[in-house]
Formats: structure tokens, C-alpha cells, sequence
């Protein structure tokens, strides 16, 4: 029996692998030689995903498996994911992750617990030397992954013109997929072009290229570790929602930690958007800033600097709805948005009771309103007005809750009360006269 010399059963021995399937020879190698090595590991079936790109070859390329599948005795799973055009996404980047969504829940149906990809040793040359050009760090230098979760690459040692002969001795035929020769793919220009360059000016540049991936891959694992044992002091709370940061901590990280324990909550906060190098120095430099606040919008999230916490949230901040209730005297308000319950009592003439917040001016107009800022918004302070804007900087209300503060207003547009600005238009509180108004203010308890 023919055999891959470099191909690798540790991490598919004893499992049952779904085989990802194209019908091209590298993937047709690998049902080959999964399938020859029974019962050390069990070939659970193959998968083959058809996204319909190439018209009758792309039909071609499913019977081809069909017929493989049915020629070695196992079952097969086709997936039909097209790909509709996608704007700023390739068709080959949506292409990839179309299939692995395929592969998951196609390998679940099979009962199998690993999906073998067939990656080659010139698969992973090409991909360091595309993360390489774009500026990457260790992390994707490191390149593809012998193993990751579900997923094994059994044949990452061996070489594509290695898997041909092999088919090739045996007998064996696979598809050609016409697009691997397109040079308007980025890929396909490393391949054709620059790499046979490079191993002209130095033979053995692919097993090299993966010795440098294996050897960032061990970096890289050491950086991870660390980044996760300092993430326990750096992040402060973190939920579905989103996560709080300790600005200080965060800063005196050496900036490959730094980067990591970021990266690690945007990919728990956002899972599914694409994070690049930029978002993290983006972030890093929020973190930085010496003074005053600042926010970003990024993909699928957004960040604040509130005080020393950098406040990380998922999905686009929320848009300002504005509220506004009628207080009555005496009476009382729930404000949801804010959490607080806003309670208005007249002092009687006999005693009044003395846990209030704010005592109302002499002369203010009534009704009251509990409303939300509005553009404009001043407040009458002692030697003149301020904005409230100005107000909830001073105070450090972060501006994601803003639009959320109540501010409580006369009849004739007069600012009583910016509640959580300390002082800011309203008296000092003192002991009320009779015949006047007081409110107080109660938080909600949340449930």
C-alpha cells in the first residue's frame, strides 16, 4: 500500500474524521489515505459544499465526490451554500466561511468528531506570506493550525507535488478547479508568481517558510497564555453585552500582552467581525489618552473611556430616543431609561421631612417635567449659565449614557436639576420653608 511519508495520524487516530472534500487532488488524497488507514481511525464520511461559483464545473466537481464517496463505501453530506456577492468581502473570503459553517454542522450529522481538512505544507507557505506582506504578528505567522477545536490537518508536512504522485502511482483521478490559475486572486499571484521567485533564490523555501510558522506558533502560544493570566486584573467585568477594562492596568502591559488580552474580549464581545491590527492600536490608544474621555466605533462594537475604565460594548451604540414625563405635586415618576424613581412632596406648614433632594426655587413655574437633554440645554448657575453638555464632562457621565440623565425642568423652560452633576442647576439643599416643594430622588432596584 502506498503511503504519504509526511502525512501525520496523531491527531486523527482513534476518532471518526468527516472528510472535507473538494475533488481537487489534495483533498482527494486525503479521503485516500484516511480511508486506507481504517481501523486506526475511522472515516466517518466526506463532506463536499458546493457553492454553485463555477457553473457545470462546480456540478462536476459534486458527482465526482458523490461517486468517490460511493467507490470507498462511505456516506457523504452535500452542502449547497451560494454565495451572493458581498459588498467589501471577497467571494472566496465568503466562500471559506460559508464552508466552515457547513462543516460543523455536516460533521454533527455524520457523528464525526474531527473534520480533516487537506492543508499542505505549500497551503501554509502561501498563507505566511500573504499575513507577512499585509504586516501580521506572531499570532498569524504562525499560520494554519495543525489542529484547532474540531478541525485536523493531517497532511500539513506534506507537499502538494508529493499528494500527485501519490495519486498519481495509484491510479487515481481529481478535478482541476479553473480558478486556481486566476491571478486576480491574491493567492493564486503568491503562487504562481513570487513563490517560484523565492525558491529560486533559495531551494527549500516552503519547508522553510513552515518551520517559521511551527516556530511563531510556540511564541505565540506562550504570549496567549500570559495574556490570559493578565486579563484577570485587567478586565473588570465582562458579560454578553461587553466587557470593562482597567485603563492603568491595561497601559502597563507590555504592548504584545496588551494587544492579546484586547484581542481575546473583542472576539468574546464581537465574535463574528473581523478584527485587524489597526482596531487594536485604535484601542490602545484610547486607553492612552491623558485626559478627558473619547470613543470609538468598531466593527461590531463600540468603545468609551469612562474615568480609568475602558468600556467595551457590543453593536453600534444605541440611538437617542428622548423621554420626557409630566411631575405632578405632589406626586411621583418612574424614568425606566435612567433606573430612578423621582418623588415631588409640598412641605407642610407643620414640620417637613428632611431626606429630600432638591429644594424648588421660590417662583418656579409648575408643572414639572422629567425630561431628557435637548440641543441647546443651558443651566443657570451662579455668576451665569453653562451648557449641560459642558456639565456631564465635568461630571464624567460617560456619553454612551447621556441621553439617558433626567433633568428635571419648570414650566417656563428654567433647568431645576441635572441629576449625577454634582451642584449643577439646582440650591445647595437646606432646610426647606414651609409651603414649598421638595423632591427626592430614589433609585430602582434593578431585577
Amino acid at each position: 500500500m502506498l503511503s504519504i511519508a509526511h502525512a501525520s495520524l496523531t491527531a486523527v487516530a482513534g476518532h471518526r474524521v468527516a472528510a472535507a472534500t473538494s475533488g481537487g487532488a489534495d483533498s482527494v488524497a486525503l479521503a485516500l489515505w484516511l480511508h486506507a488507514h481504517a481501523p486506526r481511525v475511522t472515516l466517518a464520511g466526506l463532506i463536499h459544499v458546493n457553492h454553485h461559483l463555477r457553473g457545470a464545473e462546480s456540478d462536476r466537481d459534486e458527482a465526482f465526490c458523490r461517486a468517490l464517496a460511493a467507490r470507498i463505501g462511505v456516506p457523504i453530506e452535500v452542502v449547497h451554500a451560494p454565495i451572493a456577492p458581498t459588498r467589501g468581502r471577497s467571494p472566496e473570503a465568503a466562500a471559506r466561511a460559508a464552508r466552515y459553517r457547513a462543516f460543523a454542522d455536516a460533521a454533527a450529522r455524520l457523528d464525526g468528531s474531527r473534520v480533516a481538512t487537506a492543508h499542505t505544507a505549500d497551503d501554509q507557505a502561501e498563507t505566511v506570506l500573504l499575513r507577512l506582506l499585509r504586516g501580521t504578528s506572531s499570532r498569524g505567522l504562525s499560520g494554519i493550525r495543525a489542529v484547532r477545536g474540531l478541525y485536523v490537518r493531517p497532511l500539513l508536512a506534506c507537499r502538494r507535488t508529493e499528494l500527485r504522485a501519490w495519486l498519481s502511482a495509484a491510479g487515481e483521478t481529481w478535478c482541476e478547479d479553473v480558478t486556481n490559475a486566476d491571478r486576480a486572486i491574491a493567492r493564486n499571484r503568491v503562487r504562481h508568481d513570487l513563490l517560484p521567485v523565492i525558491e529560486q533564490i533559495a531551494p527549500g523555501a516552503v519547508p522553510a517558510l513552515a518551520r517559521a510558522a511551527a516556530l511563531a506558533q510556540d511564541d505565540e502560544d506562550v504570549l496567549q497564555a500570559e495574556a490570559i493570566k493578565m486579563a484577570a486584573s485587567v478586565v473588570l467585568q465582562e458579560d454578553t453585552s461587553g466587557a470593562d477594562l482597567d485603563r492603568d492596568r491595561l497601559r502597563a502591559l507590555a504592548p504584545s500582552i496588551a494587544r492579546r488580552v484586547l484581542r481575546n474580549v473583542l472576539e468574546r464581545v464581537a465574535p463574528r467581525s473581523a478584527w485587524a491590527a489597526e482596531h487594536l492600536e485604535a484601542l490602545r490608544r484610547l486607553a492612552a489618552r491623558g485626559e478627558g474621555g473619547g470613543r470609538l466605533d468598531l466593527p461590531g462594537m463600540h468603545a468609551e473611556r469612562v474615568s480609568n475604565v475602558l468600556r467595551l460594548r457590543a453593536g453600534a451604540p444605541a440611538a437617542a430616543a428622548g423621554f420626557a414625563y409630566e411631575l405632578a405635586v405632589p406626586g411621583h415618576v418612574v424614568v425606566p431609561e435612567a433606573g430612578v424613581e423621582i418623588i415631588a412632596a409640598a412641605v407642610a406648614s407643620n414640620g417637613h421631612d428632611a431626606a429630600y433632594s432638591l429644594v424648588v426655587p421660590p417662583g418656579t413655574s409648575f408643572p414639572l417635567t422629567v425630561r431628557s437633554r435637548r440641543p441647546g440645554d443651558r443651566v443657570r448657575l451662579t455668576g451665569g449659565t453653562r451648557k449641560v453638555q459642558d456639565l456631564m464632562v465635568d461630571a464624567k457621565i460617560p456619553r454612551s449614557e447621556r441621553d439617558r440623565v433626567p433633568l428635571v425642568v419648570a414650566a417656563d423652560g428654567q433647568i431645576l436639576w441635572v441629576i449625577g452633576a454634582p451642584g449643577a442647576g439646582r440650591p445647595a439643599p437646606g432646610d426647606p420653608a414651609a409651603d414649598m416643594v421638595v423632591l427626592r430622588l430614589r433609585k430602582m432596584e434593578r431585577t
